[in-house]
C-alpha cells in the first residue's frame, strides 16, 4: 500500500517485503525538484532507515524520467524560504542572509548537505533510473550504491551552458574516469545508460518494463546478507572514496561553484546563465 509523506504528494513512499520503495512524484515536471520534494525525501530515507522491517531501498521516479534536476521555473531559483524552517544541517538558516552568503548557505542545506547526509544512510540504496537523470538527477542517482537503469535512459550535466562548472554534489571524477568526465561536463551531451555501464557508472541496463523487477530482485539478494555487515561495507567504500579525496573535492569545487554563481549575478543579474541546448 502507497503512503504519501507530504501534503503535496510529491514524494511517495511504500514497503514491499523487505524494500522500501520512494518515488518522486512529479511526473508532469518529470520530476524536477523542488525544495519540498527534497525535505519530503529526507523524510522517506529517514522513514525507511528507522523501520527495522526494512533492508534495503529504491529510489526511483514516476512517469517518463527519473529526474531532470532541480526546478528553476516552479519559482524563483533564489526564493528558499520554504526550506529555511526545516533545516537538516549545522549551517544557520539563509533566511534573513543577503549576497553571496545567502546563495552559498542554501545550497550547503539543500544539496550539498542532503546528498552526503543521504550518501551515508547505513542501508544500502538503489536507484532505478528510467529517461532523464540530468544536472541535479545526478545528485540522486549518485548518492545510491548501485543504480539500474533502462535502455532509454540516459544522463547529462548542462550546467557550463548556465555559466556553472557542475551541480553542487562534484561526484563526476569518482563516477567515471577524468578523460570521460571532462567530455561529459564539458559538451553537457547525452550519455547513454550502455555507455555509462561501461565506465561503470552504471551496474545494469534492463528494458524499462523490467526496472522495478530488476531493482527488486537486486534488493531481495542484498537483504539476505547481514544486516551490519552491510552497513560496514557501506562505511568502508564511503571511508576509501574520501581517502581518495572525494569529500575535499567537493568542499573546494562547491567552492568554485559559488564563485561562479556570484560572477554571473554581477554580469548578468542571475545566478545562472540561460541555458544552451546541446547540438
Amino acid at each position: 500500500m502507497t503512503e504519501t509523506l507530504s501534503k503535496s504528494e510529491e514524494v511517495l513512499y511504500e514497503v514491499w517485503g523487505s524494500t522500501a520503495i520512494i518515488s518522486l512524484n512529479r511526473p508532469e515536471r518529470s520530476n524536477a525538484q523542488t525544495y519540498p520534494l527534497l525535505y519530503a525525501l529526507d523524510d522517506a530515507f529517514s522513514r525507511a532507515v528507522e523501520d527495522d522491517a526494512v533492508r534495503c531501498i529504491i529510489l526511483r521516479g514516476e512517469g517518463k524520467h527519473f529526474s531532470s534536476g532541480h526546478d528553476t521555473v516552479a519559482g524563483d531559483i533564489n526564493d528558499w524560504k520554504r526550506g529555511a524552517a526545516r533545516r537538516r544541517m549545522s549551517w544557520p538558516s539563509h533566511d534573513g542572509m543577503s549576497g553571496a552568503e545567502r546563495q552559498y548557505a542554501a545550497e550547503q542545506e539543500f544539496y550539498l548537505g542532503l546528498c552526503r547526509r543521504w550518501r551515508e544512510i547505513p542501508k544500502p540504496t538503489i536507484a532505478a533510473v528510467q529517461g532523464a537523470c540530468i544536472a541535479g538527477g545526478l545528485l540522486l542517482a549518485w548518492v545510491c550504491d548501485i543504480i539500474v537503469a533502462s535502455e532509454d535512459a540516459f544522463f547529462s550535466d548542462n550546467t557550463v551552458s548556465m555559466g556553472i562548472p557542475g551541480v553542487e554534489y562534484f561526484a563526476h571524477a569518482f563516477e567515471l574516469p577524468s578523460r570521460v568526465a571532462r567530455e561529459f561536463l564539458m559538451l553537457g551531451e547525452r550519455m547513454t545508460a550502455d555507455r555509462a555501464r561501461d565506465y561503470g557508472m552504471v551496474n545494469r541496463v534492463v528494458a524499462r518494463d523490467a526496472l522495478l523487477d530488476e531493482a527488486l530482485s537486486i534488493a531481495a539478494k542484498l537483504a539476505e546478507q547481514p544486516r551490519f555487515a552491510l552497513s560496514l561495507t557501506k562505511q568502508a567504500f564511503n571511508l576509501v572514496d574520501d581517502i581518495q579525496g572525494k569529500r575535499s573535492a567537493m568542499e573546494a569545487t562547491f567552492g568554485l561553484h559559488h564563485l561562479a554563481h556570484s560572477h554571473n549575478r554581477a554580469e548578468t543579474g542571475r545566478s545562472i546563465l540561460m541555458p544552451v541546448k546541446p547540438k
